[in-house]
Parts: structure tokens; C-alpha cells; sequence
């Protein structure tokens, strides 16, 4: 008999219903909301591949988490400066980003500065 099956067949020979599993919903390493079945996502090279991170741990971030960290730092920041997610959660210029997002629902998506830089034609400083 499967294990789960026993722990059941256990249970309610105690007089004891078994807890239902629930699906356990992914948090974003960035903003630490929750990331959706619907929600864009991606996962976000701690050590970007250019840099040797090929292989190397990664991290499930919202789509537009993982565009703002790349429109505020170059590939060598990130190489250098923050592989690891609390360390991301602790860059200046992604701090006001990530307190923005506190106040949104689930599901919210927007478009990052990089892509509305790409749209008008703007380069980047």
C-alpha cells in the first residue's frame, strides 16, 4: 500500500481526517510576492552565464522583477556585487522598486523601465 494511502488509512482509524495537500505557490526571490500560474516568470541566473554562471544556482522571479534588475545593473554588477537574493533584495536602485510592489495584489504585472526604454527609443545612461 503507498505511503500516503497508509498515513489516510492510519488517520482515520484514529478518528482523524487527513490535512489536504495543498499546492505550494512559488514566491518571487525579488519582491518575495507570490508568483502565479498566470503570472509571467523566469528564472534569473545568480551568476549571470556570461560570467560563469552557467549551471550555477537560479532563482524564480516575476518577469518584470527580473527585467528591472537588468535595466539598473550590467552583467559584471551582478557578477560581483549581488549574487544572492538577499543581496539583490538589498540594492539601492531595486529598493524603491521592491517597496512599490509591496502595495500590489497578486497577479500584478507591469512594464519595467527597460522595456519602455527600448519603446521610445531611449538609450540607457
Amino acid at each position: 500500500m503507498p505511503r500516503r494511502r497508509r498515513q489516510e488509512t492510519r488517520l482515520a482509524d484514529e478518528g482523524l481526517e487527513a490535512e489536504p495537500q495543498a499546492a505550494a505557490v512559488p514566491l518571487c526571490a525579488l519582491c518575495e510576492r507570490a508568483i502565479l500560474p498566470t503570472d509571467r516568470q523566469s528564472l534569473h541566473h545568480l551568476v549571470p552565464k556570461l560570467k560563469g554562471g552557467r549551471g550555477g544556482p537560479t532563482v524564480l522571479l516575476h518577469q518584470m522583477c527580473h527585467n528591472e534588475i537588468h535595466a539598473h545593473y550590467t552583467e559584471a554588477e551582478l557578477a560581483a556585487l549581488f549574487d544572492t537574493p538577499e543581496k539583490l533584495r538589498q540594492a539601492e536602485k531595486l529598493v524603491p522598486f521592491i517597496k512599490w510592489l509591496q502595495g500590489k495584489p497578486d497577479g500584478f504585472d507591469a512594464r519595467s523601465l527597460k522595456s519602455l526604454r527600448r519603446r521610445n527609443g531611449k538609450q540607457r545612461r
